[in-house]
């Protein structure tokens, strides 16, 4: 796809559109009543790396609490299958003002919550209203991370003020309308994240408190969840897994299993082996090194479409990061290829800026720094650094869709950047809460390595995320940068956000606050009979389409 500096592993699943899986997992089976066992229904059991934190998705962030939240909540937006693009769902079609500041959704008819609610332009308003007056306990990012970030403002609290939100009128009983104080070209796409899912007025009436010393543990947030999604909620065995039954009254087209179960396997290589023992259907974030074995055995591995961003970070509020040659230099120190081949899956992209060529604004012609170890060190030397010592942080315990295998990423970047003179002393963290407080919420660390997996496809997503304000992780300020992609985000349409995000990625290659490495296409892999499963690129997966054989 890209035109410079790019990498593509091969990989034949990568082309499919819609994927056709199996799995002989030992979980429950049908019979059709004439001997052909998995004609239909039985259960679907599907391993992720942890817990939700919580089945709320309003208070969520994470992606298993939004793989959940996926079977059982829908949005007025979803996505078009197997891309990051935003499709109709709960809103069949809408229309915006020349200003970007209407939206009018007209919605489906006869859709319902799990509850019996009608899902209607009231119920809407009522979920909008809910987000813009969350109290003051959760509008913090450890809460209300994505409203607060998307809307940037709330009814009351030190965040009061009018924000983006303005207001959400009932127009007519399948018409809603948003009204917006500023344009957001991002808007509709943003609709398809689950922490902006609809949710039953009435379950939340009865069961949620917003205003509880802790919102993840209320009786809505842990037993009673309600959406209008294919799948109701059944029950939560703590430390065990989430069980989901099917919705037989769903609007669009009913599961063909009865049962899913999502079950937290943390250790990648565990996934893998509960999936070639068939103790589960499927898993997701599996091991580079667990895909050969699984395939020799006749299981099916599925990369996703890279939508991510894995990348070298670098603290300018620690020396020598604030030195441009010392940054140039670590990037000439890298060579990117040999870190995607040692440490990173098939289906793989090199990467050039921050963010995928997919998104909008993606830019062919910012600076590249070439793997090239003799300029390193001529700007090591010139910087007065060579032979420095500096520390790099890395995490351990984890698998991200963006950074699979942290200690191999680690340890294949060390080589490197000690083959041009560095030398590197390693630090590392368990990754939560250790290692993204120490880098995200403190000056105290140097080179680290973090990613990003996109949410929607929208450029502020990306370089918006990592670049729009003064931040713990990278430590520098630029208000030159910031004042453009607060800018560029306000934009009203993305036909005049292009020429702007273009210019954005360049500047921020020139700037260099940290070196991206590569696009990794996270990893699936399922037993040899499921089947319909979908993958995205955004984790948009919802399963009632899937078959266990």
């Amino acid at each position: 796809m890209r035109s410079k500096g790019r990498m593509r592993l091969a990989t034949a699943g990568l082309a499919a559109a819609a994927l056709v899986l199996a799995g002989c997992a030992e979980s429950e089976r049908s019979d059709d009543g004439e001997g052909n066992e998995g004609a239909g229904g039985g259960t679907f059991v599907f391993a992720g790396a942890a817990e939700p934190e919580l089945l709320d998705p309003a208070f969520a962030s994470d992606g298993e609490t939004f793989r959940v939240a996926r079977q059982i909540f829908e949005g007025l937006v979803g996505t078009e299958p197997g891309t990051p693009d935003p499709a109709p769902l709960l809103a069949e079609s809408w229309e915006n003002s020349e200003d970007g500041l209407e939206y009018t959704f007209q919605l489906r008819e006869g859709v319902k919550f799990h509850d019996g609610t009608d899902f209607d332009a009231e119920a809407v308003c009522a979920n909008f209203d809910r987000w813009y007056n969350f109290p003051e306990s959760v509008q913090s990012d450890d809460f209300a991370y994505y409203y607060g970030k998307l809307f940037r403002g709330f009814a009351t609290g030190e965040k009061k003020g009018k924000g983006i939100y303005d207001a959400c009128e009932a127009s007519g009983d399948l018409e809603a309308t948003i009204r917006l104080n500023e344009p957001f070209a991002g808007f509709i796409a943003a609709l398809s994240l689950p922490a902006l899912s609809m949710q039953s007025p009435t379950a939340l009436e009865k069961y949620q408190d917003d205003a509880a010393p802790n919102v993840n543990t209320t009786e809505y947030s842990t037993a009673h969840p309600t959406g209008t999604g294919p799948f109701v909620f059944d029950s939560w065995d703590r430390g065990n897994r989430v069980t989901l039954k099917r919705n037989d009254d769903y609007w669009g087209e009913v599961a063909k299993v009865d049962t899913v179960q999502v079950v937290a396997i943390s250790d990648p290589a565990a996934r893998a082996t509960a999936v070639q023992n068939g103790d589960v259907d499927g898993a997701d974030l599996i091991g580079p090194a667990d895909i050969p074995g699984l395939e020799d055995a006749g299981m099916q591995v599925i990369p996703r479409d890279p939508f991510t961003v894995l990348y070298l970070g670098m603290n300018q509020k620690q020396k020598p990061f604030d030195d441009i040659k010392v940054r140039q230099a670590i990037a000439h120190a890298i060579d990117k290829e040999a870190v995607a081949a040692a440490s990173l899956p098939e289906g793989t992209e090199i990467a050039t800026q921050f963010m995928p060529q997919s998104v909008n604004g993606w830019n062919d012609e910012v600076t590249e720094y070439e793997y090239d170890p003799d300029r390193a060190k001529q700007l090591l030397e010139e910087a007065g650094v060579a032979g420095t010592t500096v520390e790099f942080n890395y995490p351990t315990g984890v698998s991200r869709p963006y950074m699979p295998a942290p200690e191999d990423t680690f340890n294949v970047l060390r080589s490197q950047l000690e083959a041009v003179g560095l030398k590197v002393k390693p630090v590392a963290d368990v990754w939560t809460p250790d290692y993204l407080d120490k880098v995200t919420g403190s000056a105290d660390h140097g080179l680290h390595l973090l990613g990003w997996t996109g949410d929607y496809n929208d450029s502020d997503n990306f370089v918006g995320v990592f670049f729009g304000g003064e931040t713990d992780e990278f430590g520098f300020t630029n208000q030159e940068l910031f004042d453009k992609l607060t800018e560029a985000r306000g934009v009203p349409t993305l036909e005049e956000q292009t020429p702007l995000y273009e210019e954005i990625n360049a500047d921020v290659m020139e700037f260099l606050p940290a070196v991206p490495l590569a696009h990794p296409a996270p990893s699936l892999a399922f037993g040899a009979d499921v089947e319909g499963y979908q993958q995205s690129p955004v984790n948009d997966e919802v399963w009632n389409q899937v078959t266990v054989g």
